[in-house]
């Protein structure tokens, strides 16, 4: 099912505009380059709207966050909704500080998004913001214990934006509010790497660029290719390696994947 949608990416070389984390940004413009995408970052109000006018994706992540990015994601963002191209947005820390909480309501009221992206707690901190339920039976962690309560927080909010979310944990989900894929590919030394999340939202605005009108479908292709490339990284590392050779190896994974491996490897469920 998810093949079709790395070939897509391979096959239309989107230009992604990735105002991201500083602490990620050199990978997460090389995975784009290895899933056949391209990068380009560019967070300076005077300039963002104008790089987006030229992209077909955008991804917005509140990681670094300072008070100059605030109106540059916004713009890019509105640029981004005149032209159709699709928005991800990744909240990272989202409930961390006021600052935070204040930047992300900025852009859920100025930004139509295609997909948000984050782990259980950000998207239990955007819920909060947006007045979805709480879902505080979720717990900060998906497991099959708490699966069926992260799941209706997650299509709640999915409802109340617009936007497919996706959350990634030990089991992942992605809901555009009425259909959820539940994604179990990945591997635990996959957190012990900065910056896999970033990366993974920065490949699923790719993945949505490419395949515009299949939003749900591209974030979970995203998704499964991430925690596929996770799990076959893994496999490749030597008893002397750690995790500068998995990050490698993670990127080498998504270089080196077909869309038959994909279609393979990937383990999902869709409800």
């Amino acid at each position: 099912m998810f093949g079709p949608y790395l070939q897509a990416v391979r096959q239309a070389h989107p230009l992604i505009h990735c105002i991201t984390n500083y602490v990620t940004a050199n990978d997460c413009a090389n995975i784009l380059l290895a899933a056949g995408a391209s990068p380009i970052m560019a967070d300076a109000p005077e300039e963002a709207a104008e790089i987006t006018s030229r992209s077909r994706g955008l991804t917005l992540n509140l990681g670094t966050l300072h008070a100059g990015r605030v109106p540059a994601m916004l713009a890019a963002g509105r640029q981004a909704n005149a032209m159709g191209v699709p928005v991800v947005f990744d909240p990272v820390g989202a409930g961390a500080s006021a600052f935070r909480a204040g930047a992300a309501r900025q852009l859920l009221a100025g930004v139509r998004f295609a997909v948000i992206r984050g782990n259980l707690s950000e998207i239990r901190a955007l819920a909060g913001l947006d007045g979805c339920p709480h879902g505080v039976d979720a717990g900060d962690r998906i497991t099959p214990q708490t699966l069926e309560a992260s799941l209706e927080l997650a299509a709640a909010l999915a409802r109340r934006t617009g936007a497919v979310t996706a959350v990634t944990g030990e089991i992942d989900l992605v809901t555009d509010g009425t259909a959820a894929f539940c994604i179990r590919n990945g591997h635990p030394m996959m957190r012990s790497v900065t910056g896999t999340g970033c990366q993974l939202s920065c490949l699923t605005a790719a993945f949505a660029a490419a395949s515009p009108a299949r939003p749900l479908e591209a974030a979970a292709a995203a998704v499964c290719t991430m925690g596929l490339c996770g799990e076959i990284a893994y496999a490749r590392l030597t008893p002397a390696d750690g995790p500068a050779a998995y990050r490698d190896r993670i990127l080498d994974a998504v270089y080196r994947l077909t869309p038959a491996r994909l279609e393979e490897g990937a383990r999902y469920e869709l409800r």
